[in-house]
């Protein structure tokens, strides 16, 4: 009886499951296994003195438990998951909270708590929560022809930012504004409103450059070096972006690259321009194709919902996977000022491929045909 009904399930859950993207998100989720296997192995065992397998063997149980999370959250009751999206929000606000009371400082950040057996970086685990819990806030019934609601998301956002801001996290704050714009914009909010929340944000940004310039200046000297590279220390954007025009089209094959023995943290914030130059451009430019794919889907899919819940939230979602993405790309080709954006699903990371596979479980949910019959 339960071997029928697992059959039976199975059978529901495969008819429902939209596969293009579900099988775009295997794709990434074992390109990163690839891609980490040859990132990392130099580094683990000449720099770090370890097995030459120590980091592909823990983003291999990472992926495995990421893969999990992703087929568990896309396959449980829709109207179930709308329920657990507060209470999940809060709990990682939480652990975002306790991050400058008992986190770990690394390189001068404060991001990470240490569990002992591993270290998450709550923020990754946030970012879908986050937008998702914006989401309710803007489809509340009754604050429907209120503009109080984008207020009461903004303050939303505003006590994410400062929690990021005292880290210092500025690429994730960038990331979680411009992602909040996008949901917002597309909830149909006036455009004067999106204006006056950037002016505040500039201001604000100002503010905090100015007044404490000791532990927010790093931020000026990324832009001072972005606009002219002579009068700072732009080592590893230079050497990303001539990792990637060294690759070309063909690249270098497998291992012959030298980025990864030069740049520090390359198998996370500079995944990218180590596979343009073992692998060349062209495979850099599909695996941004499959990301646009994905995209591309998740709007066809929030052409046909009446959930308006669903639809914004899928809007979302995918702003927040493209964003993130077009940043990573944007630093390691030096059109963006260094910003220590991981790449979704490929780069090196427990937390980041933890935040990939709920993103990717929520969306595989929110995109199931069943929601048709349930709307």
């Amino acid at each position: 009886m339960l071997k029928n009904l697992f059959r039976f399930e199975f059978h529901d859950y495969w008819r429902n499951i939209d596969k293009n993207i579900l099988i775009c998100f295997f794709i990434l989720f074992f390109l990163g296994l690839f891609f980490s296997f040859s990132s990392t192995s130099s580094l683990a065992g000449e720099r770090l003195n370890k097995t030459y397998y120590f980091f592909f063997t823990k983003h291999l149980v990472f992926t495995f438990l990421a893969l999990f999370i992703m087929l568990v959250i896309s396959a449980i009751e829709t109207t179930l998951l709308k329920r657990a999206v507060i209470p999940l929000f809060i709990i990682s606000f939480l652990l975002l909270v306790l991050v400058p009371i008992i986190g770990i400082e690394v390189k001068g950040a404060k991001r990470w708590l240490d569990f002992y057996l591993f270290r998450l970086q709550p923020i990754e685990l946030l970012k879908p929560f986050f937008i998702l819990t914006t989401v309710k806030v803007l489809t509340l019934e009754k604050l429907k022809s209120s503009q109080l609601r984008y207020l009461l998301s903004f303050l939303l956002l505003a006590s994410v930012i400062i929690l990021l801001i005292g880290q210092p996290d500025l690429g994730q704050s960038i990331l979680l504004i411009g992602t909040w714009i996008a949901t917002v914009f597309v909830s149909g909010v006036s455009f004067l409103y999106i204006l006056v929340f950037f002016i505040i944000f500039l201001v604000s940004l100002a503010s905090l450059l100015f007044i404490m310039p000791e532990k927010f200046g790093y931020v000026i000297n990324r832009l001072v070096t972005f606009l002219d590279p002579t009068k700072g220390d732009n080592f590893q954007s230079t050497k990303a972006l001539d990792a990637i025009k060294q690759g070309g089209l063909k690249g270098q094959g497998m291992g012959e690259g030298i980025l990864k023995d030069n740049v520090p943290e390359q198998h996370t914030d500079y995944i990218i321009a180590i596979i343009s130059e073992e692998y060349g451009s062209t495979v850099s430019i599909l695996i941004i194709t499959i990301f646009l794919y994905i995209a591309f889907r998740i709007i066809k899919n929030c052409i046909v919902k009446n959930d308006e819940l669903i639809k914004l939230s899928l809007c979302g979602l995918a702003s927040l996977l493209i964003f993130q993405t077009f940043i990573h790309v944007g630093v390691n080709t030096s059109l963006l000022p260094t910003t220590g954006m991981t790449l979704p699903f490929l780069s090196y990371g427990g937390s980041s491929l933890i935040g990939s596979a709920v993103l990717a479980g929520v969306i595989l949910n929110y995109t199931k045909i069943k929601l048709d019959i349930d709307e």
